[in-house]
């Protein structure tokens, strides 16, 4: 782990400017709050009791909106893999307060100081989250898998379940490296190797870049980067299962919402191959660029440029709401297969309509008029909330980034050219870590160079450095 920490004091590195600046809002309207005060207590109807199940959640240390349990078992030669998704269909009645308001907000938004929840926190942390050792309404995703972790057969329904244990990333990948996997997800060392093996063979297509993160740290904040743990990777791709399978069961029925991305086109195909080339890294012909970049070590600098470039292969991802015809684009190029979201609903908009989509077709039953009518309003509601999601994320990086190099211009660096234009590069320093702009001409992609930090100014968020020569 890489990081430096501010040492002023929080009155001093305050994110207000950033959610003025966006306009985020700072609190339910009452009749939102009392909605949600209300659902609390709603009945959850006759379902099946399986508080049986030994569900567990894996989330990110302290979180508290937990979206997922899951259990994975070995079934003879195959896997029996349980997944619940907290049910907020329970809680949310459609047209009301609660329901316009979480549309007009699209998703939760993380701030380092505090998050802007989608939902009031009595349901998000509260009464719809799956917090261990209480019984919670949940959507209970069931997969039965052969050997080769294909899925054989699919059930979906709702269901009360009760998660025993919270997990953190780390403390997972801990147990699993010395031998002592709690027994829910002990199978998931197995499943989720092959998982990941049918994306490659999918072409599905991950970019390795390094993640900046920033972190409280006594009376400032830090920007860390960590490395992503195979238990990361293994638990993502039960919630893709799920995504995919989910798309299936809408592309059947012909109805529903998708996350798509277009194939990337030759010119970024063939823009990867010539960086490829002159980083002297080889790629064999009959090798997709997914396959290709799998197979790269993340920590080398050649591998951080390639990732950087094969940026330009995952654009124009989006949205397509569907209802009786099936649209042109159903794929998602990144995933390498049709997908949806189904697996956050407390803190996204779309999982909570693909998921009623799903439990009414596979119930047999026609979509009600609420959510056929909410269906083609999904793309936009979630593109604007996307955009707003991703800039608030960039706005904050870059004002950490400003606060942590403040004071330190004319200071030399160690870093690594990521994408090189004619006059300016982008590059990453790994100590403190931060991705940043870097004057100079014709800079070596893929190459470490010496940087100076030439402008560092927290008013304006912005960091620059010149390469050194």
């Amino acid at each position: 782990m890489a990081s430096l920490v501010i040492r002023t004091g929080r009155a001093d590195v305050s994110f207000d400017g950033i959610r003025t600046e966006f306009g985020l809002p700072s609190s339910f309207d009452a009749a939102v709050l009392a909605e949600a005060e209300a659902a609390v207590s709603r009945s959850p109807g006759d379902r099946p009791d399986l508080t049986s199940l030994p569900l567990v959640t894996i989330d990110p240390p302290g979180a508290k909106d937990l979206d997922q349990a899951l259990c994975v078992l070995k079934s003879g030669d195959g896997f029996v893999v349980h997944y619940a998704i907290a049910d907020l269909g329970l809680f949310v009645t459609p047209g009301g307060p609660l329901d316009l308001e979480v549309r007009r907000r699209g998703q939760t938004l993380y701030l380092p100081d505090g998050n802007v929840p989608l939902h009031p926190t009595v349901l998000s942390e509260g009464a719809a989250s799956l917090l261990p050792g209480v019984v919670r309404p949940a959507v209970l995703w069931t997969f039965t898998c052969g050997a080769d972790g294909v899925p054989t057969a699919v059930e979906v329904r709702r269901a009360m379940v009760r998660s025993t244990a919270q997990f953190d990333y780390e403390s997972v990948q801990k147990s699993f490296d010395a031998g002592d996997p709690h027994p829910s997800v002990a199978a998931l060392a197995e499943f989720g190797p092959l998982r990941r093996a049918l994306a490659r063979q999918r072409g599905a297509i991950e970019l390795q870049l390094p993640e900046q993160e920033i972190e409280s740290e006594g009376d400032g904040w830090q920007l860390v980067t960590r490395p992503r743990a195979e238990v990361d990777s293994w638990n993502a791709e039960i919630s893709l299962m799920t995504g995919m399978a989910a798309a299936s069961i809408m592309l059947e029925a012909r109805v529903g919402v998708l996350r798509t991305l277009p194939e990337p086109d030759d010119s970024a195909v063939a823009s990867l191959r010539k960086s490829a080339a002159a980083l002297k890294v080889k790629w064999p012909a009959d090798l997709s660029p997914g396959a290709f970049l799998a197979g790269l070590d993340a920590s080398t600098p050649e591998a951080l440029a390639l990732f950087t470039d094969a940026t330009r292969l995952l654009r124009g991802a989006g949205y397509s709401a569907f209802n009786g015809s099936v649209p042109e684009l159903v794929a998602h190029a990144g995933v390498a297969a049709p997908y949806t979201h189904v697996t956050a609903p407390l803190r996204r908009l779309v999982d909570r309509f693909a998921t009623e989509v799903c439990l009414a077709v596979t119930a047999g039953q026609e979509l009600p008029a609420w959510l056929a009518e909410a269906l083609p309003q999904l793309p936009s509601l979630m593109g604007s909330s996307d955009s707003l999601a991703s800039k608030v994320e960039r706005a904050s990086l870059d004002q950490v980034e400003a606060w942590v190099l403040a004071g330190r211009v004319g200071q030399e660096f160690d870093a690594v050219v990521l994408r090189s234009g004619d006059n300016d590069a982008e590059v990453f320093v790994s100590a403190p870590p931060i991705l940043a702009k870097c004057s100079g001409k014709r800079l070596p992609e893929g190459e470490s160079i010496r940087v100076r930090l030439a402008e560092a100014d927290p008013a304006e968020r912005r960091v620059r450095f010149e390469a050194v020569r």
